[in-house]
């Protein structure tokens, strides 16, 4: 009898490791997943596609969704491993400077990168905005392309330019919620005040529509220098944006740094933030030409 249960037990034994996986031809049951927000103002309803990333150049589409009203979304990512590209498209968001509720205009689209992500790894706080979409583009134009090096040092470039820790985890304050500068770091605040000063921008340049500048920086940032040009040549976009007499080259530096103030100083920014605490991050908007490394 003794013989008995110890071989149903040992053929137990077996049943469960074979169902787990264990021993030769194992299944990976992981399940991978990155979660955010898109921020351009929250952007609620916007598209957010996970691209997989090989021999540096985004492709297949890995997972999509869409945001809530938050702008918060969360991607399946199964068994995924390597770098990933985010990209947002569509979706409303509030206009901070003008406050009103703009749709993202059609071929506007907002990115991200990610270095190379483990085969189920969970990342959360994940944002997709301006800077980030930045920095893709910048990332991109390096030599080897989307790599995780070129990722990591763009990235960096962005923020500090933008004087902002980490473009990807910080979450912007938003400066149209009251007393929202409470609670945020210097990094929060730089972070947040720099996309209402896009905002700004678009308003003083008769811009209908602000994505449509954001779309506009990040084309210009992809040599690295926020001029209005591609290496030499004046970006198609930019001619299009004299509205308001503004010089578009020294839209991303003076340019932001001028509308940045405006917008401390106007009515919609009830976050708390005076003008006079982003003094550090205006006077380096102003002296630094447009360049980001």
């Amino acid at each position: 009898m003794t013989h008995r249960i110890q071989r149903v037990l040992a053929l137990a034994a077996l049943f469960v490791l074979a169902s787990c996986g264990g021993g030769g031809g194992s299944t990976d049951a992981t399940h991978g997943s990155i979660s955010g927000n898109v921020v351009k103002g929250p952007v609620s309803g916007a598209t957010v596609k996970a691209l997989a990333v090989s021999g540096g150049l985004a492709g297949a589409q890995v997972a999509s969704t869409v945001t809530d009203a938050d702008g918060a979304f969360v991607l399946a990512m199964g068994d995924y491993t390597g770098p990933v590209m985010l990209q947002t498209s569509g979706g409303s968001y509030v206009d901070e400077a003008t406050g009103t509720t703009m749709s993202v205009a059609t071929g506007d689209t907002m990115t991200a990168m990610l270095p190379t992500m483990a085969r189920g790894a969970t990342i959360a706080g994940v944002q997709v905005t301006p800077l980030t979409g930045m920095a893709q583009t910048m990332a991109a134009r390096l030599s080897g392309g989307l790599t995780d090096a070129n990722i990591a040092a763009a990235n960096q470039a962005v923020g500090h330019y933008f004087m902002v820790d980490d473009i990807v985890r910080t979450r912007p304050m938003n400066p149209l919620v009251a007393g929202s500068a409470s609670a945020a770091s210097q990094s929060m605040v730089n972070y947040g005040m720099a996309l209402a000063a896009m905002s700004q921008y678009a308003r003083n340049a008769a811009i209908p529509v602000s994505s449509t500048f954001v779309t506009a920086l990040m084309n210009d940032a992809a040599d690295g220098v926020l001029d209005g040009q591609d290496g030499s040549a004046t970006l198609t976009i930019m001619r299009g944006m004299t509205g308001g007499g503004l010089p578009v080259g020294s839209a991303g530096s003076t340019g932001l740094a001028s509308a940045m103030t405006d917008f401390a100083n106007s009515r919609m920014n009830v976050s708390g933030v005076p003008a006079a605490a982003l003094a550090p991050l205006v006077q380096q908007l102003g002296s630094m030409a447009g360049r980001m490394r």
